[in-house]
């Protein structure tokens, strides 16, 4: 979800700043059957699908490079290509760009390399499904990057400040965010009435448990902290859709278990340095498979 390639999620931009993201230096690879570029025929199926969203969706470096402008770092194995080989809609339009927040998808959003035009203009009367996933860079947080680092595994410095004076910071700016994506929902409706809407929700970035601090210098207060204001972001995303007539597409769940802390073999969502192809604190090429596989399972 973060700006310049690589937006994060909760924990992504508190870190940014102490310690930087770390992009793995490698070729890129590339799904060997990634449909046409957004707008074109992909085959002889019906409809079309667009899919809107932040970093979690374009998928920074899983990839080969997909659609204008390079700077949304869209790749063409990301869960909205792996989604639209398998429905293969007679058009598909991936217009997710990394960094993007919900003012993203009505208004224009300049990149580190060219501009990517309002995300909604890509939706029309002819769509039949729209998968949206944003909302994570609307939380804020790269004012507070470095906050949460802490020196010790103990220490919280993170949910002391956004908890101080009896309200809950982050909690505030989760309510609001709903009430963005809600406002979305009834533009992309508006502008397609006959479109499957479907919200798609941020995947399991932090472990049950301490953490696995000094690999991510967050004490365990904060990884706790951090962990449930993700699921109320989620939940938050969850109502929102289903006030609003659209599907949700759990991701947290099947990435549960594949988190930044595990072994590189099964890990699914990377941790600062990459060490398979994508950017740090991203979900890797296995963990976009999973979150096609969620969406494909709302698709009807």
């Amino acid at each position: 979800m973060a700006k310049n390639g690589g937006g994060c999620l909760l924990v992504a931009v508190v870190l940014a700043a102490a310690v930087g993201f770390g992009y793995y230096k490698t070729q890129n690879g590339g799904s060997e059957a990634a449909p046409a570029p957004p707008g074109s025929a992909v085959g002889g199926g019906t409809g079309r699908y667009v899919a809107l969203g932040d970093s979690y969706t374009s998928s920074p470096k899983t990839g080969k490079l997909s659609g204008e402008p390079a700077g949304c770092a869209r790749s063409d194995n990301n869960y909205p290509h792996l989604v639209a080989a398998e429905i293969n809609p007679a058009e598909f339009a991936d217009v997710s760009c990394s960094g993007a927040v919900t003012a993203s998808i009505t208004g224009s959003q300049k990149t580190s390399n060219g501009t990517n035009p309002p995300q909604l203009n890509a939706v029309n009367e002819a769509t039949t499904l729209v998968t949206l996933g944003i909302g994570g860079n609307d939380v804020g947080f790269i004012g507070f990057a470095g906050e949460c680092v802490a020196g010790s595994p103990t220490a919280a410095p993170c949910k002391e400040k956004f908890t101080s004076g009896g309200k809950d910071q982050l909690a505030a700016k989760i309510d609001s965010t709903g009430k963005k994506v809600a406002e979305l929902l009834k533009k992309i409706r508006a502008k397609a009435p006959k479109a499957q809407l479907i919200v798609v929700g941020y995947p399991t970035v932090l472990p049950d448990g301490d953490g696995c601090w000094p690999n991510l210098p967050v004490g365990a207060p904060d990884v706790a902290y951090l962990r449930d204001a993700l699921a109320d972001l989620n939940t938050t995303l969850s109502e929102t859709a289903k006030q609003h007539d659209a599907g949700f597409a759990d991701t947290a769940g099947p990435t549960k278990g594949h988190d930044v802390c595990t072994n590189p073999d099964t890990r699914w969502v990377e941790g600062l340095v990459a060490t398979s192809p994508g950017i740090g604190l991203h979900p890797n090429a296995k963990g976009q498979q999973a979150m096609a596989q969620a969406v494909r399972k709302v698709v009807s």
